[in-house]
């Protein structure tokens, strides 16, 4: 499987595209990019690699990981996809988020709306939802079999805050025992900073420490 990460946008998000080589498959994960220069780049890279998209998934609403959500559907023909108690931060009340926060650009609405345990296959490739609400009410982390994505759920050492609008300590704690009981070998690739493992999380991480 691909897996190529491009950090972008004014808070240095984490955008994902992961593809299946077999297929010549593939989806963009947390299309945070303002300007149309930096979605050139992931274009490129989609396009040079001969993948086909077939979604864009938001790990959660948050401005700086949806605000190219417009400019990669209007590129890419394909769907939205977020998780049900997220869909909210889209469209018309996402407008209105991202010119708050500064951003230029932001997402229409979604085409797809996620469950707990929903499954994404591209190519050879399956991908579980997994509900982690805390940072925001529809978080989800994207499990795999060598990879999990955890949105701004759980980051290298830290994770993700709880002090925002619809953020819940009491639900963050629930969803980091979820990703504690995941196995110890997959490599966590988070909404930002550099990608760990959740063995390493489980040892040397303060906050999975206390739950």
């Amino acid at each position: 499987m691909i897996i190529r990460t491009f950090t972008v946008g004014k808070f240095l998000t984490n955008c994902y595209v992961l593809g299946c080589q077999e297929a010549n498959e593939g989806i963009i994960i947390d299309p945070g990019f303002d300007t149309q220069q930096e979605a050139e780049e992931i274009f490129a890279f989609i396009f040079d690699n001969r993948l086909k998209l077939k979604f864009i998934i938001d790990t959660h609403g948050h401005p700086d990981h949806t605000c190219g959500n417009g400019i990669a559907k209007e590129k890419l023909r394909v769907p939205i996809l977020i998780h049900k108690d997220d869909a909210v931060m889209l469209g018309k009340t996402g407008k209105e988020i991202s010119e708050f926060f500064g951003f230029k650009t932001y997402s229409p609405e979604a085409s797809i709306l996620l469950k707990d345990k929903n499954v994404i296959k591209f190519g050879n490739v399956t991908l579980k939802v997994m509900h982690t609400p805390g940072h925001s009410p529809g978080s989800i982390s994207l499990v795999g079999e060598e990879i999990v994505i955890t949105g701004d759920t759980l980051f290298a050492g830290s994770i993700g805050r709880t002090d925002l609008p619809g953020s819940s300590e009491h639900d963050m704690k629930l969803s980091l025992k979820k990703l504690a009981s995941l196995p110890d070998h997959l490599v966590a690739y988070p909404g930002h900073g550099p990608a760990t493992k959740i063995g390493e999380e489980k040892r040397g991480n303060p906050f999975l420490q206390t739950i």
